[in-house]
């Protein structure tokens, strides 16, 4: 009777220890195939066998997530450098393409001169083209903002949703070139604008709306905009003719109406 009751415990004993084992290795998941012998990790084998390019590729993405994490320090009021998240967004502000348009239209209809006023035209010209430039490629790659980026009234109606790469960047460092090609004579003033281009470039991971390659392409991007904008500069006796010739296609195609109308009747 004993020996048939001590078998009895040894096979409860046995099967619990089964379905505690069992039990066990659905808790874990894919750590219980580590405990097999001569099962490889999943995880190792995928790594081994990615090409080094998308493996440095990955590397650098962590880098930039991290860093560009770090350095959103007034993302929001809570944050440890949230008490100059004002000034910040002012310098945020003053890299927007709306301020920039007004002012130059503003320049250009005020100019004294006519070197003046073909400086400003060009200007114009030259912001309009880094926001489509900026567009399309922003189009193209598709990237989200970081997760830090905290959506107030300004970047609703300001701010686009998508991150690659910085507008502001792209504006700030064109301008600046532009200015210091056009504009600016003294040292003092090249230190103020190449300042500013920084400020500006620095806000935007301040308040965590870009990570760190966004402006870092972007300044590029915008440091090579000025060289298309040299090649397609347009002069005002360029432009006179340019508003003649359309002028004199509108003049010829009304006249060639009314005497269309005219011969009808």
């Amino acid at each position: 009777m004993s020996s048939a009751v001590s078998r009895r415990n040894s096979c409860r004993g046995s099967q619990c220890g089964s379905r505690s084992s069992s039990s066990e290795c659905r808790r874990r998941g894919s750590n219980c195939s580590y405990l097999a012998p001569g099962a490889p990790s999943e995880e190792l084998s995928v790594s081994l066998n990615q090409p080094i390019v998308t493996i440095t590729l990955r590397f650098l993405l962590a880098i930039d997530l991290r860093l560009s994490k770090r350095l959103g320090v007034c993302a929001f009021e809570g944050s440890s450098w949230g008490g100059i998240r004002p000034l910040v967004r002012l310098v945020e502000f003053s890299g927007h393409a709306v301020p920039w348009l007004i002012g130059t239209l503003y320049a250009l209809l005020c100019g004294d001169t006519a070197a003046e006023q073909e400086i400003m035209l060009n200007l114009a010209l030259a912001l309009l083209l880094d926001l489509l430039l900026v567009r399309l490629v922003k189009t193209v790659v598709r990237r989200r903002r970081p997760s830090q980026n905290r959506t107030d009234i300004f970047s609703t109606f300001f701010i686009e949703r998508y991150s690659f790469p910085s507008g502001h960047a792209t504006r700030a460092a064109m301008c600046a070139r532009f200015l210091l090609a056009q504009l600016v004579e003294t040292n003092s003033m090249r230190v103020l604008v190449l300042g500013w281009a920084g400020l500006v470039s620095m806000s935007r991971l301040l308040l965590a709306r870009h990570y760190v390659t966004d402006v870092g392409f972007g300044l590029v991007m915008g440091y090579c905009q000025y060289h298309l904008v040299e090649r397609l500069w347009v002069t005002r006796d360029c432009l006179q003719d340019l508003l003649l010739m359309r002028l004199q296609e509108r003049l010829n195609k009304v006249y060639g109406r009314l005497w269309l109308a005219t011969w009808t009747r």
